[in-house]
C-alpha cells in the first residue's frame, strides 16, 4: 500500500510539474512586434531595442542560460541571427528592455556585430517569424567570444541544452 501511495505521489509530481516558459511585456506570441524591436539601418528606422524577457521553471541542473533571436524566414537560405547572448548566470530569470544581464556575453549577429539587431525584413515580404529562445544549459560558461558566429553559438547551445522555452512573434516591414 505504501509503495502504491508513493508511486501515485511521484506520478502526480511529474504530471503537475510546471513547464519551462518565457514571457514578455514587450512582445506577444503570434503577434506583430512594435517598431521598438525594429532595426535602425538597412532601410529600417526602429528603436532597435531588445525585448524584455522573463523565464521560469528552468530544468533541474541548469548552470547558465542563453538567449537567441532567430528569423527562419529571412531570404538567405539559412535564416538570420538577430541576437545571441550566452553565459547568463543561472540565478538570472529576466532581462530588461534594451539590456543584457550582468556577466553575459553578446556574440556576433548576422548584421556583422555583437549585440541586438532588430527586425528588418525586406520591404514587400510577408510577415517574418522571430523566434525568441531561452536556453537552459548544463555548463556555466561556453568557450565563446564576441566574434563567434550565430551558427557556432547554435551548435554549442545544442551540445549543452537541458531545455528551451520559446516565444515566437512576427514583424512585417512597412512599405
Amino acid at each position: 500500500m505504501k509503495a502504491m501511495l508513493l508511486t501515485a505521489l511521484l506520478i502526480s509530481q511529474t504530471v503537475f510539474a510546471a513547464d519551462f516558459s518565457v514571457r514578455s511585456t514587450d512582445i506577444k506570441a503570434d503577434t506583430p512586434m512594435s517598431a521598438k524591436q525594429e532595426f535602425n539601418g538597412f532601410g529600417c528606422s526602429g528603436a532597435n531595442l531588445s525585448p524584455q524577457l522573463q523565464w521560469q521553471n528552468a530544468p533541474a541542473g541548469t548552470k547558465s542560460f542563453a538567449i537567441t533571436v532567430f528569423d527562419p524566414d529571412a531570404p538567405t537560405g539559412s535564416g538570420w541571427w538577430h541576437w545571441n547572448v550566452v553565459n547568463i548566470p543561472a540565478s538570472t530569470t529576466s532581462v530588461a528592455t534594451g539590456s543584457v544581464p550582468k556577466g553575459a556575453l553578446e556574440t556576433r549577429t548576422d548584421y556583422g556585430a555583437a549585440g541586438f539587431g532588430g527586425a528588418c525584413p525586406p520591404a514587400g515580404d510577408p510577415a517574418h517569424r522571430y523566434i525568441h529562445t531561452i536556453w537552459a544549459l548544463d555548463i556555466e560558461q561556453l568557450p565563446l567570444d564576441a566574434q563567434t558566429s550565430g551558427a557556432l553559438v547554435g551548435y554549442m547551445l545544442n551540445q549543452h541544452k537541458l531545455g528551451t522555452a520559446q516565444l515566437i512573434a512576427t514583424y512585417q516591414r512597412k512599405k
